[in-house]
Protein backbone atom coordinates (compact mmCIF):
# COMPACT_ATOMS: atom_id res chain seq x y z
CA UNK A 1 0.00 0.00 0.00
CA UNK A 2 1.31 3.45 -0.91
CA UNK A 3 1.48 6.37 1.49
CA UNK A 4 -1.33 8.92 1.27
CA UNK A 5 -0.59 11.07 4.30
CA UNK A 6 2.84 12.37 5.34
CA UNK A 7 3.17 13.88 8.80
CA UNK A 8 6.13 15.82 10.11
CA UNK A 9 6.52 15.77 13.87
CA UNK A 10 7.45 18.82 15.90
CA UNK A 11 6.24 21.38 18.39
CA UNK A 12 4.12 24.39 17.34
CA UNK A 13 5.16 27.99 17.92
CA UNK A 14 8.08 30.25 17.07
CA UNK A 15 9.91 29.17 20.23
CA UNK A 16 10.55 25.73 18.74
CA UNK A 17 11.17 26.68 15.11
CA UNK A 18 14.51 25.42 13.84
CA UNK A 19 15.16 23.12 16.80
CA UNK A 20 16.43 19.57 16.40
CA UNK A 21 13.07 18.18 17.55
CA UNK A 22 11.28 20.10 14.77
CA UNK A 23 13.22 18.59 11.88
CA UNK A 24 10.08 16.71 10.80
CA UNK A 25 8.26 20.03 10.43
CA UNK A 26 11.18 21.43 8.44
CA UNK A 27 11.05 18.60 5.89
CA UNK A 28 7.29 18.66 5.26
CA UNK A 29 7.42 22.46 5.00
CA UNK A 30 10.20 22.17 2.42
CA UNK A 31 8.22 19.57 0.45
CA UNK A 32 5.13 21.79 0.49
CA UNK A 33 7.24 24.71 -0.80
CA UNK A 34 8.65 22.57 -3.64
CA UNK A 35 5.15 21.50 -4.69
CA UNK A 36 3.64 24.99 -4.25
CA UNK A 37 1.23 23.89 -1.52
CA UNK A 38 -0.28 26.15 1.13
CA UNK A 39 -0.95 25.29 4.76
CA UNK A 40 -4.35 25.60 6.41
CA UNK A 41 -5.02 25.34 10.13
CA UNK A 42 -7.68 22.71 10.83
CA UNK A 43 -8.86 23.02 14.47
CA UNK A 44 -10.98 19.85 14.30
CA UNK A 45 -7.82 17.83 13.62
CA UNK A 46 -5.51 19.96 15.80
CA UNK A 47 -3.19 20.19 12.82
CA UNK A 48 -1.98 22.28 9.91
CA UNK A 49 -2.69 20.52 6.64
CA UNK A 50 -1.55 21.02 3.06
CA UNK A 51 -3.77 19.30 0.49
CA UNK A 52 -1.85 17.98 -2.51
CA UNK A 53 -3.98 17.21 -5.57
CA UNK A 54 -1.52 15.18 -7.62
CA UNK A 55 -3.95 14.33 -10.43
CA UNK A 56 -7.71 13.78 -10.73
CA UNK A 57 -8.69 11.14 -8.22
CA UNK A 58 -5.37 11.19 -6.36
CA UNK A 59 -5.01 13.39 -3.30
CA UNK A 60 -2.21 13.40 -0.75
CA UNK A 61 -1.93 15.30 2.51
CA UNK A 62 1.01 16.84 4.33
CA UNK A 63 0.40 17.34 8.04
CA UNK A 64 1.95 19.18 10.98
CA UNK A 65 0.20 18.17 14.23
CA UNK A 66 -0.29 21.19 16.51
CA UNK A 67 -0.79 19.16 19.69
CA UNK A 68 2.85 19.35 20.80
CA UNK A 69 5.07 16.34 20.27
CA UNK A 70 3.73 14.23 23.15
CA UNK A 71 0.21 14.08 21.65
CA UNK A 72 1.04 13.80 17.94
CA UNK A 73 -0.80 10.50 17.66
CA UNK A 74 -4.09 12.05 18.78
CA UNK A 75 -4.22 14.45 15.83
CA UNK A 76 -3.20 11.81 13.31
CA UNK A 77 -5.76 9.32 14.65
CA UNK A 78 -8.50 11.87 13.95
CA UNK A 79 -7.24 12.46 10.41
CA UNK A 80 -7.01 8.78 9.54
CA UNK A 81 -10.48 8.13 10.94
CA UNK A 82 -12.00 11.09 9.07
CA UNK A 83 -10.53 10.01 5.72
CA UNK A 84 -11.12 6.31 6.49
CA UNK A 85 -7.46 5.53 5.88
CA UNK A 86 -5.57 2.56 7.34
CA UNK A 87 -2.49 3.22 9.46
CA UNK A 88 -0.34 1.74 6.68
CA UNK A 89 -1.16 4.76 4.49
CA UNK A 90 0.65 7.07 6.93
CA UNK A 91 4.35 8.00 6.94
CA UNK A 92 5.86 10.01 9.79
CA UNK A 93 8.97 12.18 9.46
CA UNK A 94 10.87 12.79 12.69
CA UNK A 95 14.23 13.40 14.34
CA UNK A 96 16.20 10.41 15.66
CA UNK A 97 19.00 10.59 18.23
CA UNK A 98 20.36 7.17 17.29
CA UNK A 99 21.32 8.21 13.74
CA UNK A 100 24.17 10.53 12.74
CA UNK A 101 23.18 14.03 11.69
CA UNK A 102 22.34 14.11 7.98
CA UNK A 103 21.63 10.39 7.65
CA UNK A 104 18.19 8.82 7.16
CA UNK A 105 16.55 5.47 7.79
CA UNK A 106 13.14 4.15 6.81
CA UNK A 107 11.36 1.46 8.81
CA UNK A 108 7.88 0.17 9.62
CA UNK A 109 8.54 -1.58 12.93
CA UNK A 110 10.30 -0.97 16.22
CA UNK A 111 9.81 0.66 19.59
CA UNK A 112 9.47 4.38 20.27
CA UNK A 113 13.18 4.47 21.10
CA UNK A 114 12.61 7.21 23.68
CA UNK A 115 10.90 9.51 21.17
CA UNK A 116 7.74 10.93 22.75
CA UNK A 117 6.09 11.62 19.40
CA UNK A 118 6.47 8.01 18.28
CA UNK A 119 5.32 6.80 21.70
CA UNK A 120 2.13 8.80 21.15
CA UNK A 121 1.75 7.35 17.66
CA UNK A 122 2.02 3.81 18.99
CA UNK A 123 -0.48 4.59 21.75
CA UNK A 124 -3.13 6.08 19.46
CA UNK A 125 -2.53 4.20 16.19
CA UNK A 126 -0.58 1.06 16.97
CA UNK A 127 2.20 -0.07 14.63
CA UNK A 128 2.19 -0.26 10.83
CA UNK A 129 2.91 3.35 9.86
CA UNK A 130 6.08 4.16 7.91
CA UNK A 131 8.86 5.78 9.92
CA UNK A 132 11.11 8.24 8.10
CA UNK A 133 13.88 8.79 10.62
CA UNK A 134 16.23 11.78 10.28
CA UNK A 135 19.48 11.69 12.22
CA UNK A 136 20.33 14.42 14.74
CA UNK A 137 23.04 12.57 16.67
CA UNK A 138 26.08 14.75 17.27
CA UNK A 139 28.42 15.33 20.19
CA UNK A 140 26.22 16.53 23.03
CA UNK A 141 27.84 19.01 25.43
CA UNK A 142 28.85 17.25 28.68
CA UNK A 143 26.11 17.40 31.29
CA UNK A 144 23.43 18.65 28.90
CA UNK A 145 20.02 17.11 29.50
CA UNK A 146 18.62 15.10 26.58
CA UNK A 147 15.45 17.21 26.47
CA UNK A 148 17.50 20.42 26.35
CA UNK A 149 19.55 18.95 23.51
CA UNK A 150 16.63 17.99 21.25
CA UNK A 151 14.82 21.27 22.00
CA UNK A 152 17.96 23.26 21.21
CA UNK A 153 18.99 24.79 17.90
CA UNK A 154 21.44 23.08 15.59
CA UNK A 155 25.06 24.17 15.91
CA UNK A 156 26.53 25.99 12.92
CA UNK A 157 28.25 22.85 11.62
CA UNK A 158 25.09 20.76 12.13
CA UNK A 159 22.95 23.36 10.36
CA UNK A 160 25.31 23.28 7.39
CA UNK A 161 24.79 19.52 7.14
CA UNK A 162 21.01 19.89 7.40
CA UNK A 163 20.99 22.62 4.74
CA UNK A 164 23.09 20.45 2.41
CA UNK A 165 20.87 17.41 2.97
CA UNK A 166 17.45 19.06 2.92
CA UNK A 167 16.87 18.36 -0.78
CA UNK A 168 17.84 14.72 -0.12
CA UNK A 169 15.37 14.56 2.78
CA UNK A 170 12.59 15.98 0.59
CA UNK A 171 13.35 13.52 -2.22
CA UNK A 172 13.06 10.70 0.30
CA UNK A 173 9.68 12.00 1.42
CA UNK A 174 8.51 12.15 -2.20
CA UNK A 175 9.63 8.54 -2.75
CA UNK A 176 7.44 7.34 0.11
CA UNK A 177 4.36 8.28 -1.93
CA UNK A 178 5.37 6.11 -4.88
CA UNK A 179 7.62 3.32 -3.52
CA UNK A 180 7.58 0.70 -0.83
CA UNK A 181 9.62 1.66 2.26
CA UNK A 182 12.37 -0.79 1.25
CA UNK A 183 12.57 0.57 -2.31
CA UNK A 184 12.60 4.16 -1.05
CA UNK A 185 15.47 3.34 1.31
CA UNK A 186 17.43 1.61 -1.47
CA UNK A 187 17.02 4.59 -3.79
CA UNK A 188 18.06 7.02 -1.06
CA UNK A 189 21.13 4.92 -0.29
CA UNK A 190 22.12 4.90 -3.96
CA UNK A 191 21.77 8.68 -4.20
CA UNK A 192 23.74 9.06 -0.97
CA UNK A 193 26.59 6.96 -2.36
CA UNK A 194 26.59 8.87 -5.65
CA UNK A 195 26.75 12.22 -3.86
CA UNK A 196 29.61 10.95 -1.67
CA UNK A 197 31.57 9.69 -4.68
CA UNK A 198 31.10 13.00 -6.52
CA UNK A 199 32.13 15.13 -3.53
Amino acid sequence: MSVTLLAGLGNPGAKYAGTRHNLGFTVVEALAAVEGLSWKHEPRFEAEIARWNVRPGETRWLVKPQTFMNESGRALRRLLDFHKLPVESLAVVYDDLTIDTGRVKIAVTGSAGGHNGIASMLEHLGSGFVRYRLGIASERPPGMDMADYVLGKFSLSEQQIIDQKLTHFVEGAQLLFTCSPADAMNRLNRRDRNETEQA
